[in-house]
């Protein structure tokens, strides 16, 4: 009870886990664009389906990083591991928007910051990786989409709500771009009978950005350490400052 009146007396104190996630969120981004791009989920249906017979040429043809153009929203540090890991792929360029530009960050890539217009209209990946505020909220709408390359493939590894889910349902479904892969949606989990869900070109994954055992070990292990300081009223390994 003392500690409890305490805690009201002064304020909540609020512990996080930053950057234990970044590596584990940059390898789903990757693993979630290679799956869209070439078609993955769509090609094992077709061997359980018995869709798999004679070889075709263009048969689940899909597209292919080398030589493209990749566009991140969000050059933070979970977009700056996703352009590291995807730079070895043979990426000809990488183009980056946000809320300014961020010249030591983008070096390691020759990164270009350009307005979120040439982005869309240039990339052939989209990757967003931005955190969700007011500014970003729904960014990634009609407009955007329509700007996209027909050939283009749009990854969002962020939060749901910095895409308009019914312009990216039209977007896919009439051939505006050629996939897309979530690892985020809204609402979540996604309704079952969600019309993205019945897209072949769209592959949705249950929000498992960290999902891998080391990263959820640290991070649980991260905020019984900041429980803990707080509870003896000691500063948190990692605490928000509000």
């Amino acid at each position: 009870r003392r500690a409890e009146g305490m805690s009201l007396g002064r304020g909540i104190r609020v512990g996080y886990t930053p950057d234990v996630l970044t590596d584990a969120t940059a390898e789903l981004s990757v693993a979630l664009l290679l799956a869209a791009c070439r078609r993955l989920p769509e090609a094992t249906e077709q061997v359980k389906s018995g869709g798999w017979t004679t070889w075709k040429p263009l048969w689940m043809c899909g597209y292919g990083l080398s030589d493209s153009t990749v566009g991140i929203i969000g050059l933070g540090r979970i977009g700056q591991a996703v352009a590291r890991r995807l730079k070895p792929f043979g990426v000809r360029k990488f183009l980056y928007t946000g809320s300014g530009p961020k010249p030591e960050s983008a070096a390691e890539f020759g990164a270009e910051f350009v307005p979120l217009t040439r982005l869309a209209e240039e990339s052939d990946f989209v990757v967003v990786t931005c955190a969700l505020t007011p500014a970003t909220q729904g960014m990634c709408n009609k407009d955007f989409f329509g700007r996209m390359k027909k050939t283009s493939v749009f990854i969002n590894t962020s939060r749901g709500a910095v895409v308009n889910q019914e312009d990216l349902y039209e977007a896919l479904a009439h051939g505006q771009i050629a996939a897309a892969g979530l690892d985020v949606t809204t609402p979540e989990p996604l309704p079952t009978d969600h019309p993205l869900l019945s897209l072949k070109n769209c592959v949705i994954l249950p929000h498992i950005g960290s999902a891998t055992y080391a990263t959820r070990s640290t991070m649980a292990v991260l905020a019984a350490n900041n429980l803990l300081a707080g509870l003896r009223g000691e500063p948190m390994p990692h605490e928000l400052k509000l």
